[in-house]
């Protein structure tokens, strides 16, 4: 009976792990920027302007946090760390420094950012999510600029 209990609480423990990695998904990989099902908008991102990335995005994400990387209009590196517990993080941007706070909404990876410009303050959100097959990446930018939607694909 014993064996049978500690059976049932680890396949109960196992299942809820599995539900809950499902719902995370893992944006890692090298993505390209699809023109053609991409709506650029007026709503400049974070570290990616108001046109997009210049090159491909790099995203590394671990259990704890997501590393973008891409390479910026005038060739430069930029890399971009979130925190994906809901803590603050801190990127810097250029001469202007951005706190984001990243969070879940179901599959959706949700991210708030909060820049002080010489013009004031500047606040974006990116709603992150995947395709159903994890071939395309879409992010959603809303900026007081407007809104677009990115689409990536995988490489």
């Amino acid at each position: 009976m014993r064996k049978a209990a500690f059976f049932t609480v680890v396949l109960a423990l196992a299942v809820t792990a599995l539900a809950f990695a499902q719902g995370k998904p893992d944006f890692s990989g090298t993505w390209t920027l699809d023109p053609a099902k991409s709506q650029m908008g007026g709503g400049g991102a974070p570290g990616g302007g108001g046109r997009g990335p210049a090159g491909p995005i790099t995203i590394t994400q671990t259990a704890t946090e997501l590393t973008r990387r891409v390479t910026g209009r005038e060739g430069q590196p930029i890399t971009l760390t979130y925190k994906l517990d809901g803590t603050e993080s801190t990127n810097t941007m250029g001469p202007t420094t951005a706190r984001s706070k990243a969070s879940w909404d179901g599959n959706k990876l949700v991210l708030k950012t909060v820049r002080e410009t010489p013009n004031g303050t500047v606040e974006a959100t990116d709603t992150w999510s995947l395709s159903a097959d994890g071939k395309e990446l879409t992010i959603h930018s809303s900026t007081p600029r407007g809104e677009r939607t990115m689409v990536y694909t995988k490489q």
